[in-house]
């Protein structure tokens, strides 16, 4: 997998509350990552990035919200989420991505 196509699969680590907490005690960290990207260039981007060896991949399709924007109905785009499961003993540093 070439570094162009690694570096436009993962678009932001999501860091909230519940990832931090899944990342200290279950080795799991969540990424936002390209809506047509599979599981396999998901797992092939993180261990090229961040030398970690990635045990599981889950992805999610997450809706977007309805909203109104000055009186008008408006729709947030759909974007995809991926939960990457690392090996026992590595993590990695989202806070530096």
């Amino acid at each position: 997998m070439n570094q162009e196509k690694v570096l436009k699969t993962l678009l932001a680590p999501i860091v909230s509350e519940k990832t931090t907490m899944l990342s200290s005690t279950s080795n799991q960290y969540a990424f936002k990552v390209r809506i047509d990207s599979n599981k396999k260039e998901i797992k092939a981007a993180v261990e090229a990035l961040f030398g970690v060896t990635v045990e599981n991949v889950t992805t999610s399709v997450v809706k977007g919200k309805v909203k109104v924007y000055k009186g008008k109905k408006g729709r947030r785009i759909n974007w995809k989420k991926a939960m990457i499961k690392v090996s026992e003993g590595q993590m990695i540093d989202v806070s530096a991505s």
